[in-house]
């Protein structure tokens, strides 16, 4: 509930009171009044309005308390919570819903902060995501993602950032921002990066909404629909990406009869319509790629050689070592393992690469596929030991396990 509910809750205080560093402290507030209260109360019968009627009141009884006279007058001129239209289902318009989000996507992704903070910040306000979870995903200590996030809620207050549409001229490097803050949602909601299970349904769905709402707003934009199109054909494959205990089954093991029909059609739908208005960025290139994984109707199927022309493009596009440990591997599997192998070499050198089990991973799978058992085994074992997620975990030893019952044989 908190996770649907706090996005909501923080744009209708920003709308209403203008500063986000102010309004994140007021919600995180009422979060913990909830906390208290609700489990001896009950759940109150509207709880975003109860949120939103709480927080307010922190807002306006921390602006006596400071005695800021100005900011007071503001407040205190503004419709008092009890009567700023909290009765239930107030807030809950569709259409204020949409407008609220997408305006705190925007104040989150203003151009005073640079991108990793402009994505930060959405993932915290608008995504609802964990500090630990932010600092995970950019290979960061939970501290130093604290201190970044402070730094830019500073920033957007200096430089007088409102709550408000970007104007035309802004609106492109202010969609960019938004597209990666929900692909990076949707990424930690399809594989998870810690914990005991490999999805997240809710976090993943989630992202796939924020994105809807964005394609709605600006439908002829080929990147939003690129990156919706993405979405949905990966999302399509989770009913077959874990079995009945839960654990992670690989792309090549999956029971493709269990793929989502529906969000395939409109994942290839969107992008038939969007590749032929010309420009072709980062987002419309994967959701192409992971076209073709499903057009395949097995994995052998699977035209390895397009898809390695596509990531070739992609890494022109959007050079990065995901995109260099994906590109591997479709190297590997279109021309040898060999040739895979190579392109990862100076990920090597990397030093949060040398700790991300990704890489090893993908190393020892293409190790693996070159014959190399020995090898293979050590970075299997690396891996395991990197990962975070128990699923991922119990994936890698199995490989392991079975390269070191195959060596046992072959030594037989």
């Amino acid at each position: 509930m908190w996770r649907r509910e706090a996005p909501h809750v923080r744009g209708a205080l920003v709308r209403r009171y203008g500063d986000l560093g102010d309004c994140e402290d007021a919600v995180q507030e009422a979060a913990e009044a909830a906390a208290s209260q609700w489990p001896i109360g009950g759940v109150p019968d509207n709880p975003r309005a109860w949120l939103i009627r709480v927080a307010s009141r922190r807002l306006i009884d921390r602006a006596r308390a400071d005695s800021a006279r100005a900011r007071r007058e503001a407040l205190e001129g503004a419709r008092q919570p009890d009567d700023a239209g909290l009765a239930p289902g107030a807030d809950e318009d569709p259409a204020t819903e949409v407008d609220d989000t997408l305006r705190l996507f925007f104040l989150c992704c203003h151009p005073a902060l640079s991108r990793p903070s402009q994505v930060a910040l959405s993932l915290r306000a608008v995504a609802g995501l964990s500090v630990e979870q932010i600092a995970t995903a950019y290979l960061v200590p939970v501290r130093t993602m604290t201190q970044r996030l402070s730094r830019a809620r500073a920033t957007l207050r200096g430089a007088g950032a409102r709550f408000a549409m970007p104007s035309d001229k802004e609106l492109p490097a202010r969609v960019a921002a938004v597209l990666d803050v929900c692909h990076l949602v949707f990424t930690e909601g399809y594989t998870r990066t810690s914990g005991g299970t490999l999805v997240d349904v809710e976090l993943a769905e989630e992202a796939i909404r924020l994105t809807r709402q964005v394609h709605v707003a600006l439908p002829d934009h080929d990147e939003v629909s690129g990156a919706l199109a993405l979405m949905l054909l990966t999302h399509a494959r989770l009913p077959a990406r874990t079995d009945s205990a839960g654990d992670l089954v690989p792309l090549a093991e999956q029971d493709r009869s269990r793929w989502r029909s529906d969000l395939i059609a409109e994942g290839v739908a969107l992008l038939a319509q969007t590749l032929p208005r010309g420009h072709v960025g980062r987002y419309q290139i994967q959701a192409a790629i992971a076209a073709v994984h499903a057009e395949a109707s097995t994995y052998q199927a699977t035209d390895w050689m397009q898809i390695s022309v596509l990531y070739d493009m992609l890494s022109r596009v959007a050079f990065g070592p995901t995109v260099t440990l994906n590109h591997a591997v479709a190297v590997a599997m279109a021309h040898g393992p060999t040739t895979g192998l190579a392109l990862l070499d100076p990920l090597l050198t990397d030093p949060a690469m040398q700790r991300h089990h990704r890489l090893h991973a993908v190393r020892a799978h293409l190790l693996e596929l070159n014959g190399d058992v020995e090898a293979a085994a050590e970075h299997y074992l690396r891996a395991a030991q990197l990962t975070t997620s128990l699923p991922e975990q119990r994936y890698l030893n199995r490989r392991l396990s079975r390269l070191a019952a195959r060596h046992a044989t072959l030594d037989g």
